[in-house]
This record gives C-alpha cells, structure tokens and sequence, in this order.
C-alpha cells in the first residue's frame, strides 16, 4: 500500500477518536431539551468549539423565539498549567454577591437576580469539576428559585459527560 494512502486511512480512523475527545455542550443540552428548560420553542443556534492556548471551550446560546429567554451554555476545559479555580476566583472578584452550593462537583457558586448583582430574573451558576469550569445562564424566567433549580439540572448532566 501506498503511504498517502496509508496516511489517509490513519487519519480516517483516528480523527473521530480525536474529535470525540472534547465535549460539545450543544449535544448535551440540544434543542429540545433547551426549549423545555425555557418551556417556549428557541431559535437555531450555533454553537461553537474552540481550542485555545489556554484549553477547550464549548459555548452554546439558546434564545426564545416568543420572549426575551434565554440559557447559555458554557464549557471549558483548561489546559495543563490553567487552573478553572482561579477563573472562578476571578468571576466571583468582579460580579455581586454569590453564594456557594454544595453537591456540585468541587466548587460552585449561583449568583440570583438583583441580590446577586445581576439584572433580575437571571441567574448565573458556575461548577467547577476537575479541569472544567462549567458556566449556565438563565434569563427571563419570572421565578428565579426556579430558575436557580434549573441551572442545576442542567448542570448535573453537564457533570455526567465529563
């Protein structure tokens, strides 16, 4: 056989172990599931994986089509000698007031409408588990402990794909 041959066959089986590799957020929270989190159908979205210098990033964005809803997803996965504590550290430095949740990977924090910091009806929550910092947003949803129940689901099957 010839080696670009060879070559080329390599690369076709290895390049979907490659690919698979790194999550996509998209996949975990789709469509469907996003438009029963925001209970309203949701535009297409188009989510987007990126290696950086500093790690992985898997970010997805899911808005209503009827309202001003939304759920962002958010993933990243750092790369040796990045550590996703100190970019916790340093969003909970620069936002309101958080507060720590217990029973979410190593470290979370939620930050809940205006006692937060945050415009209301929005709630951020960030889960910290081995390498990733795992981000969840939610916005436009009337009952913001609600809400802040929702960002925990989905953060819980974030968690079981890592």
């Amino acid at each position: 056989m010839k080696p670009a041959i060879v070559f080329v066959l390599l690369l076709l089986i290895t390049w979907p172990l490659q690919a698979g590799s790194n999550l996509d957020v998209s996949q975990i929270i789709d469509k469907a599931a996003a438009e029963g989190i925001l209970e309203e159908p949701v535009r297409t979205t188009t989510p987007r994986n990126l290696e950086g210098n500093d790690g992985y990033y898997s970010k997805c964005n899911y808005y209503a089509v009827n309202s001003r809803k939304t759920l962002i997803l958010r993933v990243y996965l750092a790369a040796e000698g990045s550590d996703p504590n100190k970019e916790l550290e340093m969003v909970a430095e620069n936002n309101g007031a958080m507060r720590s949740i217990s029973g979410l990977g190593e470290k979370a924090r939620i930050s809940i409408g205006t006692q937060g910091g945050l415009p209301s009806h929005v709630v951020m929550l960030y889960v910290v588990k081995g390498n990733a910092l795992i981000t969840i947003g939610l916005g436009g949803i009337e009952d913001e402990a609600a809400a802040g129940e929702k960002t925990k689901t989905i953060a819980q099957k974030i968690l079981a794909q890592l």
